[in-house]
């Protein structure tokens, strides 16, 4: 009965973790919903571009970008902004769908990275490559200082 009871403990043991893996694996293929940041800034070599806009998720920190049919996805906390296939990004509504499997490994050149509170919005700005052109975000900030989306 003992060597039964152990079996059976295994086989279970085994079943949980395929579960548990093929559900990571289904969680982060997942299209996200990113919503658009309301009230945000966007310059691109201290000019206003003609399309633009700028979408966020639940987790704090990631950005998606697009600038005329450029899509970018931006991650705060490492200070990288990876290049994202426009194709990928499908519209719903005012909001935007994107899986974050889809994220390439490598991130593109930028440089000059500079993030600072300025009152009621957070700076982000940088620089494609060495000598490429500058993009800046402005985010609002609630009174506290943390993020307004």
């Amino acid at each position: 009965m003992e060597r039964w009871t152990r079996r059976f403990a295994i086989a279970f043991s085994v079943a949980a973790m395929m579960a548990t893996a093929a559900g990571a694996q289904s969680a982060r293929d997942k299209k996200l919903t990113w919503k658009p940041v309301p009230f945000a800034i966007l310059r691109y070599n201290d000019e206003a571009p003609a399309s633009w806009n700028i979408y966020h998720t639940e987790k704090r920190g990631l950005l998606l970008v697009r600038l005329w049919k450029r899509c970018l996805l931006i991650d705060m906390s490492e200070e990288e902004v990876y290049d994202i296939d426009p194709q990928k990004v499908t519209p719903q509504g005012e909001n935007v769908e994107w899986a974050p499997s889809e994220q390439p490994e490598q991130p593109i050149e930028i440089s000059e990275w500079k993030e600072r509170n300025v009152g009621p919005v957070q700076r982000i700005r940088f620089r494609f490559g060495t000598k490429g052109h500058v993009l800046e975000l402005q985010l609002p900030l609630l009174p506290n200082g943390k993020p307004a989306y």
